[in-house]
């Protein structure tokens, strides 16, 4: 079987296991999943879904959102959204094709609104100004000024001019 790019993340999670005084048995039955498999991604041989690096997270107390990042599914950020993508990750309702969508129509966001505003920022600032999120103006991107979204002028509402 041809070694994938996991050997940092088998490696990784062998570590953790050893720190935490588990067999490679121990830490499966806890995760799990099955001997041989775990075995196999601590030595490069299996690439894990999310949900499986979950459940060893978990079954070693550790954040599954590290293991994410040794995986190389999460860059390593300043925490810029790393508890959403965690969770899209953890996600059983959802499949892997979805998952992916979800993170890369929000990658697309955060490099939207980074085009956006001036270097060095304050992204919460750029979203209080941003007129798609003014309340007038969220489903089309326009805000109306005068308040008068959706046309109820004194004029629509039988009133005279």
């Amino acid at each position: 079987m041809a070694s994938l790019n996991v050997g940092p993340l088998g490696e990784y999670i062998r570590e953790q296991r050893r720190n935490a005084q588990y067999s490679l048995r121990q830490l499966a039955e806890a995760a799990g999943v099955s001997n041989p498999y775990l075995s196999q991604i601590e030595r490069g041989l299996r690439k894990p879904s999310a949900e499986i690096l979950q459940q060893i997270a978990k079954a070693l107390r550790i954040s599954a959102e590290t293991l994410y990042v040794q995986a190389g599914i999460l860059e390593e950020r300043r925490g810029e959204g790393l508890e959403l993508r965690a969770s899209i990750l953890a996600d059983p309702l959802i499949n892997e094709r979805q998952k992916q969508a979800l993170l890369a129509v929000y990658d697309a966001f955060l490099k939207e609104n980074a085009a956006g505003r001036p270097s060095g920022g304050d992204p919460a600032k750029a979203a209080a100004t941003d007129p798609v999120t003014e309340a007038d103006g969220a489903a089309t991107g326009t805000a109306d000024p005068a308040g008068d979204a959706g046309g109820n002028t004194d004029e629509h509402r039988g009133k005279a001019p």
